[in-house]
């Protein structure tokens, strides 16, 4: 793929800034994919210091532009290739699909209602909301249909300064350890990631979730997310937890056939989860565009290694 100066055009990359609950993203629209993203630009920008600074990266590409994303493009025009902020490459991002999507509100491409957002994990069904009162949500918060949970069977623990709890492995098209801990502070520091075994149960890394009670289907929760460390939120964390801490308290909707909502509260704000009885998980939050502007094309050259 040939980057922006490479084809004699001018490399100033557009950029904006946005987050989820302060789980926050370098955002660079390219609809026709034609900017080359390599895991250690990636890194470089969502660098705190001597980037941009995110957790992670939301290139926004059409669809049938994307060799990932052409079989989806029928169902959904935009493609979220989402990257970690050490620039490898993840299934899903519940709070980066907010964002997105107010990304493509803001651009135009979309409006208030109900869109598709093409994923790695899937197509996402996602609602924006509209100003005002919208079916009881805030103001601007973005619903997303996250998909259905899978709960592999078979133990796994998570160990923390020398402590090792029993976690539930919950995937959400991206792989999840919740433990359920007495205070978050039991979580550690949780700069750098909480060992697990077996190794077998996540060949390719976890994301990590310490849950703390709050009060009746209220948890809050501390996150380690592969590729990026401590975060402020994790959506796809937030569900994961919601499904746990549901079967935990011997909720489950399939069976009930009533939904079951959980609030949940992360260090960068709260986000509310449902589950319904035919499986399909809600979170509804909200997404914020904070800045835009333009990558130089000096940096872009030659970024910091």
């Amino acid at each position: 793929m040939a980057t922006p100066y490479d084809r004699g055009m001018s490399a100033r990359i557009a950029f904006l800034k946005g987050h989820g609950t302060e789980n926050d993203f370098v955002i660079v629209p390219d609809p026709e994919n034609a900017i080359d993203l390599p895991p250690a630009v990636v890194a470089a920008l969502c660098d705190r210091r001597a980037g941009i600074g995110g957790d992670g990266l939301l290139h926004v590409v059409r669809s049938a532009a994307h060799p990932e994303a052409r079989h989806l493009a029928a169902e959904a025009e935009w493609f979220m290739d989402y990257r970690n902020g050490d620039g490898s490459i993840a299934e899903m991002c519940g709070n980066g699909v907010r964002v997105f999507a107010r990304y493509l509100q803001r651009a135009g491409h979309v409006a208030e209602g109900d869109i598709a957002v093409a994923t790695r994990g899937g197509v996402k069904t996602v609602h924006i909301a509209k100003t005002g009162s919208d079916s009881g949500s805030a103001a601007g918060d973005i619903t997303v249909g996250m998909g259905r949970a899978l709960l592999p069977d078979g133990d796994v623990t998570v160990s923390v300064d020398g402590r090792s709890r029993p976690a539930r492995n919950v995937n959400m098209g991206n792989p999840h350890a919740v433990v359920f801990v007495d205070d978050l502070a039991h979580a550690g520091d949780l700069l750098t990631a909480p060992s697990f075994s077996p190794a077998s149960a996540y060949p390719d890394g976890v994301n990590v979730e310490f849950v703390a009670d709050r009060g009746p289907r209220h948890v809050a929760l501390r996150v380690h997310e592969r590729g990026a460390g401590e975060t402020r939120s994790c959506g796809t964390g937030a569900c994961a937890v919601a499904v746990a801490a549901a079967r935990r308290d011997g909720v489950d909707p399939s069976v009930t056939g009533t939904p079951v909502t959980y609030t949940v509260d992360v260090p960068g704000g709260t986000l509310v989860i449902t589950e319904r009885p035919d499986g399909e998980i809600e979170m509804t939050g909200p997404a914020v565009i904070v800045a835009e502007g333009v990558i130089e094309q000096e940096w872009l050259e030659n970024p910091p290694r």
